[in-house]
């Protein structure tokens, strides 16, 4: 359309809502025939296959070679009869370089019209100006569509937070290196599925909605079935049902799993998470410190084409064979003595109360030491590390150890003082796993809320007769953090929980 248009039916705008006057210039697109939001645009190339291709193009070289493209205006400056633009698309950026007396000067108005934001259609010739910026010289620009809301000022790095969470697709547009975090996310994702799938494992799916809350510890979200007129709780781990399988004869399974847990919200925990969890018949806690090392060793390798990285300032080495030392070795290290179940509850008590430890009546030797552990040690932990030997009273799903039953055949895997995996010799002894759930219950009574419920028809099918077995749990968005050096989950989830938005008071 002509200057002319634009000028005869653009209403009287308030220049200082720069919204309002997308809101016009869209508006003056319509009432002159034009479409502000194109159906298609067949493109040929992407930008950064141009880059690439003509990397060599000597200063002030012009060639035929024609392209059409696409991409959104990241940067507009108008000098008289010659304009400059910044488009980006999914690979890359690239300048227009724009004059009128190639143009025609309608198709060059129309140039003069668009805002950062839009996305736009291109077909032009390539060519590297004299100060040797590689451009496109456009035949055509169409307008793809009208951008109405501007990007945030200063949107080059953007830095706020709340509104790179909360708007991520704004965050994606003005911090390049987040798209690139989410495209190693995926990348990360499709090694493990990849990985596991050359191990013989087959991927599954389970309910996300259960009868009865478990496969961990942790506070479910309720919801309600209204044709059954039942609630439900949304998964807090799939366990119990990819151990049915095992039941039902499947060697090894996996599933890349959404879970739910209605709990705080920090720089490591999201309401709503994604999980891997395999279970691998006539194994133990051995073969999942394999898996779990070949998995993430292959992930790293993946994204990074180095074992040796940085999280956060501090050097990490994931190679080689990782350490093991049992949750007992770890606490006596750290407090200067020797802990055990020996101690009795009075004098692990007391060592709660010397480390400034808050705990319950109720609690065991082993929820004491578990504590002890959780809050002393844990934290201080670096390199990948297998703590073992967790007590009875806090994993109902393990298999005793043979040598002591008051511990199991668990370990967590630790790497710069947070848990990455978990993983048991799981139970196969019904009789045994009806004691567990009922004093799950008991616990549940007694106040605590992440406690499982009793699932009777678990207990029936582990009586038809589960395979010896180990399993696993892979925290999927804390190894992205790990292998993409993010300081919280929300910068690996793309759109992560958050509190309402504020709005303003009237």
């Amino acid at each position: 359309m002509s200057e002319n248009n634009i000028d005869n039916n653009t209403p009287e705008v308030i220049e200082d809502d720069p919204v309002k006057v997308r809101y016009n210039k869209r508006q003056a697109l319509l009432d002159a025939g034009e479409e502000p939001y194109a159906r298609r645009w067949d493109c040929d190339a992407h930008i950064a296959d141009i880059n690439e291709k003509y990397a060599d193009l000597e200063n002030g070289c012009d060639t035929e070679d024609t392209y059409t493209v696409a991409g959104r205006v990241m940067a507009v400056r108008n000098q008289g009869k010659i304009s400059f633009l910044v488009i980006r698309d999914t690979t890359g950026e690239i300048q227009l370089f724009c004059r009128a007396n190639l143009m025609g000067a309608e198709a060059y108005d129309r140039i003069k019209e668009l805002d950062v934001g839009d996305w736009v259609g291109v077909v032009g010739k390539i060519s590297r100006t004299r100060r040797g910026q590689l451009s496109i010289i456009p035949d055509e620009v169409k307008l793809l569509t009208k951008s109405l809301r501007p990007l945030p000022e200063k949107f080059h790095g953007l830095t706020d937070k709340e509104i790179r969470y909360r708007q991520r697709y704004v965050d994606l547009v003005a911090n390049p290196e987040v798209k690139d975090t989410f495209e190693k996310r995926f990348k990360i994702i499709s090694t493990i599925r990849r990985t596991m799938e050359s191990k013989g494992f087959v991927e599954v799916e389970t309910p996300m909605l259960h009868p009865i809350p478990g496969g961990a510890a942790a506070r479910p979200f309720v919801t309600h079935h209204n044709t059954l007129d039942k609630d439900f709780y949304l998964r807090i781990a799939p366990e119990l049902y990819l151990k049915r399988l095992l039941v039902g004869g499947f060697e090894r399974v996996f599933e890349l799993n959404r879970s739910f847990r209605n709990e705080g919200m920090d720089p490591m925990h999201n309401p709503e998470f994604t999980m891997m969890e395999a279970y691998q018949a006539f194994t133990d806690i051995n073969g999942m410190k394999e898996l779990a090392e070949d998995v993430i060793q292959k992930a790293c390798m993946a994204v990074n084409g180095t074992l040796q990285i940085e999280y956060q300032g501090t050097q990490v080495d994931l190679s080689g064979t990782w350490e093991s030392k049992t949750m007992c070795q770890l606490v006596s290290e750290r407090v200067g003595e020797e802990v055990s179940f020996d101690l009795g509850v009075d004098k692990l008590r007391d060592l709660c109360t010397k480390n400034g430890i808050a705990f319950e009546d109720f609690w065991g030797e082993g929820k004491l030491i578990a504590e002890l552990y959780d809050e002393l040690v844990e934290g201080t932990i670096v390199n990948p590390t297998f703590v073992t030997d967790f007590p009875l009273e806090v994993s109902p799903l393990a298999k005793k150890k043979r040598e002591d039953g008051r511990f199991t055949d668990r370990f967590e895997l630790v790497i710069c003082g947070h848990e990455y995996a978990n993983a048991f010799s799981e139970l196969n002894d019904p009789a045994d796993q009806r004691e567990r759930f009922i004093k799950q219950v008991e616990a549940k009574e007694s106040g605590d809320e992440e406690a499982m419920g009793y699932d009777e028809d678990y207990i029936r099918a582990l009586e038809y007769g589960m395979p010896p077995a180990g399993g696993i749990g892979i925290g999927i968005d804390r190894t992205v953090m790990l292998l993409t050096d993010s300081a919280s989950i929300r910068d690996v989830i793309l759109f992560p929980h958050m509190r309402d938005e504020a709005t303003p008071s009237k």
